[in-house]
């Protein structure tokens, strides 16, 4: 399984599905982060954490463990 944190910087991928639950998977959805949206990596910070990226033309910074429950294309 590919999630968010293995793409790399530059690269667009599409969300396949969300492995949270509850709370989690809430405020990923709440931040536009639904099944189907394409992603862009523009930055990594140098430990892995946060990943910065552009989603639905709005940028946002995503914590490595909330990147690790969404599957990528």
């Amino acid at each position: 399984m590919k999630t968010l944190r293995d793409i790399p910087i530059g690269e667009t991928s599409t969300v396949l599905k969300i492995h949270g639950t509850g709370a989690l998977k809430r405020r990923i959805m709440d931040m536009g982060i639904t099944k189907g949206t394409e992603i862009y990596v523009r930055k990594k910070a140098p430990l892995g954490d946060p990943v910065e990226v552009t989603v639905r033309g709005y940028e946002l910074s995503i914590r490595k463990e909330d990147a690790d429950i969404l599957e990528m294309s």
